[in-house]
């Protein structure tokens, strides 16, 4: 019984589907017809196209605009609620190989540049002191 009624809807919205292509292939024929006596087969094939374009590009803005609305706030814009440390720890816990292979490069970086570990390490041990 849901099967049919699936079915049913299926070809419900198929059928719609289809008389709304037609509709808009008559609507593109009739205003190629009209505009073809006054701009010629090529300006009025280029009209048509144009139509067509800034008709998808309504769509396209609207849709858009409604998608954007629809989103949940950023997770950016949240705090977040754990710190860095137990992201890593989470990290390490879910993919343990990512994160050996991520730990041998950190190491090998630091092998091949001691001066930049050494500024690097210097940045964060420093205390900052307030503006006076």
């Amino acid at each position: 019984m849901i099967f049919e009624k699936t079915l049913m809807t299926l070809a419900a919205a198929a059928a719609i589907a289809a008389a709304a292509a037609v509709s808009v292939f008559a609507a593109a024929f009739a205003l190629y017809a009209v505009l073809e006596t006054r701009i010629g087969a090529a300006g009025a094939a280029a009209a048509v196209a144009g139509v067509a374009a800034l008709i998808v590009a309504i769509a396209g803005l609207l849709a858009a605009r409604r998608a954007e609305s629809r989103q949940p706030p950023s997770a950016a814009a949240q705090p977040d609620a754990y710190g860095l440390a137990e992201k890593m720890v989470g990290i390490v816990r879910d993919r343990p190989l990512l994160s050996l292979g991520a730990a041998v490069a950190a190491g090998v970086f630091v092998l091949k540049n001691p001066t930049l570990t050494a500024a690097v390490a210097k940045a964060f041990m420093e205390t900052r002191r307030p503006p006076r």
